[in-house]
């Protein structure tokens, strides 16, 4: 059962705002207050201290840092199960809550962004995956190996057969370099892709490990569909083990 927080975020915050203009406006106004009922005068006081924490609350989940918990291993080994990270959303962009409307453009995602975004056959559902490829570029993904544009990406140490199962190299996606996993034997979700106009495609770095972009499910995302760039691991808890103290504070190449 999935629920829109933001939704019930904003309610909350125009409800309790509404309460408060109210009593100001009105109820305070000749003695008005004075023969208002227990209830209301409870309603407007409760109203009053959770307006402003909110209101705080949803100008920063809105407009500059969300938190976001990874749920799978698809972007290994550069995040964790269990990670706690914080999502920069004013990196492509301020957006209305709810409505995602975008109100004022800041920038937009370079290759090796690694991007939170919402899936477009259901967007109450988030993913994360890493931007190899922008618009217009040609995208061949082929025995392990990332090309764009006709000109292969390097991998170090070279895969192999030999580099085993689940063995971590480092990918130069042209001037951003970060790990890849890979499994044997090789991934079957290899082909030919060309990115729409105002599109972006997406790949886990678990690269045999990750419903993305090759996939007709999750296909090329739309510019309307992201959400923000992240940034830092702030906490890592799997299930009831005690928190990895040592990736709090993890920047996210």
């Amino acid at each position: 059962m999935s629920f829109n927080l933001a939704l019930i975020l904003t309610v909350l915050t125009g409800f309790t705002g509404l309460v408060v203009a109210i009593n100001k406006f009105y109820w305070q106004r000749a003695d008005r207050w004075k023969s208002s009922s227990h209830a209301r005068q409870t309603l407007v006081e409760y109203c009053q201290s959770f307006f402003p924490v909110l209101l705080f609350v949803l100008i920063i989940r809105s407009f500059v840092f969300e938190p976001f918990r990874i749920p799978s291993g698809s972007m290994e080994p550069t995040l964790l199960q269990g990670d706690f990270i914080f999502v920069k959303k004013f990196s492509y962009g301020l957006r209305l809550p709810v409505s995602e409307t975008k109100v004022l453009e800041t920038g937009a995602p370079r290759r090796g962004d690694v991007i939170v975004f919402r899936l477009p056959r259901n967007p109450n559902i988030n993913y994360i995956k890493r931007v190899v490829g922008l618009p217009g570029d040609v995208i061949r993904y082929d025995r392990h190996r990332l090309t764009i544009n006709g000109e292969t990406m390097q991998v170090e140490p070279p895969i192999t057969v030999a580099s085993g199962n689940g063995s971590m190299h480092y990918e130069q996606l042209f001037d951003r370099r970060h790990q890849i996993k890979v499994l044997f034997p090789e991934s079957r979700e290899n082909g030919v892709y060309t990115v729409p106009d105002g599109h972006f495609f997406m790949m886990g770095d678990n690269r045999d490990n990750s419903t993305d972009s090759r996939f007709p499910q999750v296909d090329v995302i739309a510019e309307e569909f992201l959400v923000g760039e992240a940034v830092l691991v702030w906490m890592h808890m799997d299930g009831l083990a005690w928190p990895d103290w040592g990736r709090i504070g993890t920047g996210i190449e």
